[in-house]
């Protein structure tokens, strides 16, 4: 046994004695059945790199492979892009002859690489996509999301005949809705360039046309929100989400618009701890009518059978 052989505790018993614990030895690549020598496995691989890294940058300038695929391009980031560099793999200076001719390749390429219409769609509705999530700040995770809605729709006809920018809108409002970080109409429409209502018929048709099973929304998921706006403090926050629970347990908030539902919450909440707070400050930080607002507040009163 070699210093750079190495003993495993193997899933796989040796088919001779039954013992579990096999030699792995890099030189020959064979796997020896550490009591009776039995040759387990004569043809073992080694899947890592030739090379050696000792840095990040290191690992990331000796790889040869391309990025991950991704469902936020058009073509998932698998097609090869011909850059327009002067030099050649070893770094010498390429010919101007060899540079005319890339640069014709490179021409060609841009020409090519989207003819379907279905191409051309998605390269539109994805920069729509990253630009709605620029400005939201959206996580990747949302947008990958968002993005494979889209496609769906796309494939069954639905984007044909409408707005790709409400479309994308009404994705994004879906995902957000769908991974439990939602986001209102509302400030989907404020960056978007289509009207809510638009978003709001295209949302419709997105959960009829691709049966999209969406989470019942949670008030208490708004109210950190509404909170920050406002610089209600945390233990504020957390008496919102426990009368919010009472409320659900009572069948309370069955049909009801959530951000009025946690806005009036976080009012109660601010009455009990003896913070002023107006509800025409909440409902401008929630984003609905102060009516709503006083609406909800009497009905959590009436509810849970508050003296506030």
């Amino acid at each position: 046994m070699t210093q750079k052989a190495q003993i495993d505790r193997s899933k796989d018993k040796c088919p001779e004695c039954g013992y579990d614990v096999v030699v792995n030895s890099p030189e020959t690549g064979e796997n020896i059945c550490a009591r009776c020598g039995l040759v387990v496995r004569d043809a073992s691989f080694d899947r890592g790199p030739e090379w050696r890294a000792f840095t990040l940058e290191e690992k990331a300038d000796r790889s040869r492979v391309g990025s991950p695929v991704t469902i936020l391009q058009a073509d998932k980031g698998l097609p090869t892009i011909i850059q327009d560099v002067n030099k050649d793999a070893y770094g010498r200076r390429v010919s101007p002859r060899v540079r005319v001719r890339m640069l014709r390749l490179k021409k060609w390429q841009s020409r090519t690489q989207f003819q379907s219409p279905n191409e051309r769609n998605l390269i539109q509705a994805l920069s729509e996509l990253d630009r709605i999530a620029d400005k939201l700040h959206i996580r990747q995770d949302l947008q990958e999301e968002a993005a494979e809605i889209y496609r769906r729709a796309l494939d069954k006809g639905l984007v044909r005949g409408r707005s790709i920018s409400a479309i994308m809108a009404a994705c994004v409002y879906a995902a957000c809705r769908k991974m439990g970080k939602p986001r209102s109409l509302k400030e989907i429409a404020g960056v978007s360039r289509v009207r809510r209502k638009d978003i709001a018929r295209c949302y419709r048709l997105l959960l009829q046309e691709i049966s999209i099973k969406m989470p019942i929304p949670d008030p208490g998921s708004y109210i950190s929100k509404v909170a920050a706006k406002v610089n209600i403090r945390e233990p504020v926050q957390n008496k919102a989400r426990e009368l919010l629970r009472q409320a659900e347990k009572a069948k309370a908030v069955t049909g009801k618009d959530p951000m009025g539902l946690a806005a009036a919450a976080l009012y109660v909440a601010s009455e009990l701890f003896g913070e002023k707070k107006t509800q025409k400050e909440i409902a401008a930080a929630a984003a609905v009518t102060e009516v709503t607002v006083r609406n909800r507040y009497k009905g959590l009163q009436h509810v849970l059978r508050l003296g506030v």
